[in-house]
């Protein structure tokens, strides 16, 4: 199978996404632990590893404390903490070092530890579920939360198993054989929009332990429970397959979109549409529910708005943004936030080097168990520069050496 072949139906991306015995059979190994665990609820948390996935083919070690999960803490780790970041794998920081993430580079100019809870592959919703269960252990709690969205993370919230997804993405790859392509994405809580309550809804995970893994093995078994999911349904859509569009039609209509799911010359692009502003809507439920959360518990928010190259060569090029609606529901809500897409084509106006050069320089390539390349160490440089100003005028008092 290759990039080119296309998607038929919803059952040949279940079948391209069926977990194989050996993999999960590597996921539940205790005698050689893999470098992720399952979580009924979070899909999954990450354990010490080490990657091949830095600049120029080099090893990166990932390595979590022992009391909380987060990321191992480098500059000012022995103070207090008071800013906890959540998000995916832009928030951890993947493909580089410990001391290299854009967390360690603020620690270092605040003179305070900044705590890393990024997961690689966490929608906005699994970065707020890790965030709840983290903020009720008091000595990991602080009183500053930032919340990192990143491109893909508001599909990801309505994803019943980003696996689906990133199966098809990775259809190239080796899988199920020693050292391929590692599996992840398990099924975990997600959020749906309720028809008939007209408002988003909370979900449960569909497996309650790492044993129940095993009942997604084979396609056969993948296929049957996923089969009538309405989000795979969509994704199948938009990657040109057929699939049922009755739930989805309704969905557009309760969203107030315009598309037509049954033209093969233009649901393709519709469906994509949807999958947006379902994703995009999503997260400003979530968002409004950890701010209120928040509220209540005497914590201060703060949302972070990053993205991947596409999206920023939209961006420059032609002033395109998928979500377009979440900076004026942010902007209007009163929400603090830092929006790094128009700060990216600031910068680039600095450069005298073409789009993709510039674009080169901050990122890495995919490698590794990365679906996605990341900021390189240069790119989280940039990164800590472009929300350093507000992030040291939200704190109160502010850092050190900004008294």
């Amino acid at each position: 199978m290759g990039k080119n072949d296309r998607l038929r139906d919803v059952k040949h991306l279940l079948h391209v996404a069926a977990y194989t015995k050996p993999e999960i059979d590597r996921i539940l190994d205790k005698k050689h632990p893999a470098f992720i665990e399952f979580d009924p609820v979070l899909g999954y948390l990450l354990r010490d590893y080490i990657f091949r996935d830095g600049m120029d083919g080099t090893l990166n070690s990932y390595v979590y404390e022992p009391h909380g999960g987060h990321r191992k803490m480098v500059n000012f780790a022995g103070r207090p903490c008071r800013i906890n970041t959540y998000g995916d794998s832009y928030t951890q920081c993947a493909q580089v070092a410990s001391g290299e993430t854009w967390q360690e580079i603020l620690a270092a100019h605040f003179n305070e530890p900044i705590r890393n809870f990024g997961v690689g592959g966490y929608g906005v919703y699994q970065a707020y579920r890790r965030a709840m269960r983290t903020e009720a252990i008091k000595n990991l709690a602080a009183p500053y939360l930032v919340l990192n969205i990143w491109d893909d993370d508001h599909m990801r919230n309505i994803d019943a198993a980003r696996w689906i997804r990133v199966g098809w993405m990775i259809r190239d790859i080796p899988r199920g054989k020693k050292d391929s392509y590692p599996v992840h994405g398990f099924p975990w809580a997600h959020v749906r929009y309720d028809l008939t309550k007209g408002d988003f809804v909370e979900l449960p995970g569909l497996c309650r332990n790492a044993e129940e893994l095993r009942w997604l093995v084979g396609k056969d078994n993948y296929y049957n429970a996923f089969k009538d999911d309405h989000v795979a349904a969509l994704y199948t859509l938009r990657e040109g397959g057929e699939a049922p569009v009755e739930f989805l039609e309704q969905l557009a209509e309760a969203f107030g979109l315009k598309v037509n799911l049954r033209n093969r010359k233009t649901r393709a692009a519709d469906a994509r549409r949807l999958h947006y502003a379902y994703g995009v809507r999503s997260s400003m439920f979530i968002c409004t529910k950890l701010r209120s959360w928040c509220e209540k518990n005497h914590r201060r928010l703060m949302v972070l708005l990053s993205y991947d190259v596409p999206t920023v060569r939209g961006y420059i090029q032609r002033g395109e943004r998928f979500d377009a609606e979440i900076v004026p529901f942010l902007k209007q809500n009163r929400f603090t936030y830092v929006d790094t897409l128009p700060k990216l084509s600031e910068e680039y106006e600095n450069w005298r080097m073409s789009l993709d050069a510039f674009l080169n320089r901050l990122h890495v390539g995919r490698a590794g168990a990365q679906v996605f390349g990341h900021y390189n160490p240069y790119g989280n440089f940039w990164f800590a520069q472009a929300i350093r100003k507000e992030l040291a005028d939200w704190l109160d008092p502010k850092p050190f050496p900004y008294r």
